[in-house]
């Protein structure tokens, strides 16, 4: 590796231990969530060289992660913050770290696996010398991130997959919650502000119960959601972080007139009943419908994973009590925005229809 590329990850990554002491947001870094929606330039200086020094007083072990671990944690964004990649691409990074190596520069592994990624020198990653540099082989494995596309707007067990190519694809959603803290703690970029950056996350099942009826079935093509059962009163929660951007009644009698929301509903009247909707990252939209009375929250307010939005009722085009969950991507509304959210959400490591 180059001298100059390697000051330049040192001087990051001593920026972001004077984040850490002195609470400023990656002055001296020149990344900030504005780099959010940036592109990265093209890599072309990827040779072997020294890992940045950690800070003098080390980092702290962060739950399961020992200090030393958090080092490595805090090399991969150095490099990720040197190389101007986006800050969702240094969760990503650490995430699927965390899944192949438990954040462990490892000389061996499966087959011929080499270091923090478990990159292989017979696919064409670098020899094994040069992949025990956790230096070379974060840059390794954001150029391969980088050509993903759209790997910004998709989960990070997708945008993880697309680059490792695992035995084990789903592994890497459950470590998403531990990579946002570590990064958040050697970025100083708040958790929050991180999950803005990028699909958000960690998700959680809005409502426990069997989904009854799917999305776009042959049976039900236009249906944009899942309906998953459950007794009139359960509480709905935010299937992750975002901000409320609806709350509304939706329902109309047949004769066209208001039909109210505070009653149940039946399959001859239109809409969603009492609904709410989430702005989340990357564009991620969710949507929850028939509700049993006013919703819990309201516009403009910001929501955690699994805080209480609602409770599951009738209300709308219903013929029980039942959650309608959407998911959109691409901020659209609309139909032509709306995906599977079982498949969804299984990619994200919350499953719909289990306990």
């Amino acid at each position: 590796m180059s001298g100059k590329m390697l000051a330049g990850i040192t001087g990051v990554l001593l920026a972001i231990v004077m984040c850490c002491i002195g609470g400023a947001i990656l002055g001296a870094g020149g990344v900030a969530i504005a780099a959010c929606a940036n592109p990265a330039p093209s890599l072309t200086d990827a040779a072997s060289g020294s890992p940045p020094p950690a800070s003098a007083s080390g980092w702290p072990a962060i739950g399961q992660w020992s200090s030393s671990q958090v080092a490595n944690a805090a090399i991969i964004v150095a490099v990720g913050q040197q190389l101007h990649v986006p800050p969702r691409g240094w969760v990503i990074a650490v995430a699927v770290a965390m899944q192949e190596s438990a954040l462990t520069n490892t000389p061996g592994g499966d087959q011929d696996s080499v270091g923090l990624f478990q990159q292989r020198p017979s696919q064409g990653w670098g020899t094994p010398a040069q992949l025990i540099d956790p230096v070379y082989a974060s840059t390794q494995f954001y150029t391969a991130l980088l050509r993903v596309p759209r790997w910004q707007d998709l989960a990070l067990t997708v945008a993880g997959q697309a680059v490792q190519h695992s035995a084990y694809p789903d592994a890497y959603a459950k470590h998403e919650p531990d990579a946002l803290a570590v990064v958040s703690t050697v970025s100083g970029v708040a958790q929050a502000a991180l999950a803005a950056c990028g699909a958000a996350g960690p998700w959680t099942q809005p409502v426990h119960g069997p989904i009854v009826s799917g999305f776009r079935t042959p049976q039900r093509p236009t249906h944009q959601g899942d309906d998953i059962a459950a007794p009139p009163g359960t509480t709905i929660v935010a299937a992750s972080a975002g901000t409320v951007s609806v709350v509304a009644c939706q329902a109309i009698a047949p004769d066209g007139s208001d039909y109210g929301c505070d009653r149940d509903g039946s399959p001859t009247i239109k809409g969603c009943g009492w609904y709410v909707e989430i702005q989340h990252g990357g564009g991620i939209m969710t949507r929850y419908c028939h509700m049993k009375t006013r919703p819990m929250v309201a516009v403009g307010q910001p929501v955690a994973p699994g805080e209480p939005i609602g409770l599951v009722g009738s209300s709308g085009n219903s013929s029980g009590p039942h959650l309608h969950f959407e998911v959109h991507i691409n901020n659209d509304r609309s139909s032509n925005g709306a995906v599977d959210p079982k498949r969804f959400m299984r990619e994200h490591g919350a499953p719909l229809g289990s306990k």
